[in-house]
């Protein structure tokens, strides 16, 4: 049974268990229900997470996820080699762009991440990320909101790894909430119904 004081999953309006968090807000429940730990993969969707977790850092994600649109538009889609190709005036633009975070450090760290990343090969990304998935085998489902870590071994391996090939803004939490997001792992709590979707 679950125990929403414990931190286990809740049952929401509609008589189904989920998350608690997934249950905060209307954009919430649509994130919790059909993205959040859904495997992604490509480069140009990673590439997506990093940034929009990057922007998250010292925010709430409800309010990157209310201005993802706004951040799509403003990136070019997160098309990692349009990107790359941003100039100065489109730094200015992008400081200027109140359906953004208008954070200096973390734009500044999206362009220079996209750069880096325009001179690997197709896949790279992808392959690099995906290399640090734990085994879902030595993960037991958290029964509880306490039982799911910010950082792990992986985590912190997968921050190394992105920072040691230019990448920044990923430290050992942004890179965990990555695999949160992109289903590298499934932090869905063990009553949660999305879990096994």
């Amino acid at each position: 049974m679950s125990d929403e004081r414990a931190g286990g999953a809740v049952t929401g309006p509609d008589g189904r268990l989920r998350c608690p968090w997934g249950l905060s807000s209307e954009d919430y429940v649509t994130y919790h229900d059909e993205e959040w730990g859904r495997p992604v993969h490509g480069d140009d969707a990673l590439f997506e997470r990093i940034c929009l977790e990057a922007f998250q850092s010292g925010l709430s994600w409800i309010t990157i996820l209310r201005r993802r649109e706004g951040f799509r538009a403003a990136f070019s889609g997160f098309k990692i080699s349009d990107v790359a190709a941003f100039t100065d005036a489109d730094r200015e633009r992008l400081l200027a762009d109140e359906g953004i975070i208008r954070n200096r450090a973390k734009i500044d760290a999206t362009l220079a991440n996209a750069r880096v990343l325009a001179d690997w090969p197709e896949g790279e990304l992808d392959a690099l990320i995906w290399s640090h998935a734990p085994d879902p085998a030595t993960r037991p489902a958290p029964r509880a909101i306490g039982d799911v870590p910010a950082i792990t071994d992986e985590s912190t391996a997968l921050s190394k790894a992105l920072k040691k090939n230019g990448l920044r803004f990923v430290g050992p939490t942004t890179a965990y909430a990555l695999m949160q997001a992109c289903g590298l792992v499934n932090d869905h709590l063990a009553d949660c119904f999305a879990r096994e979707r």
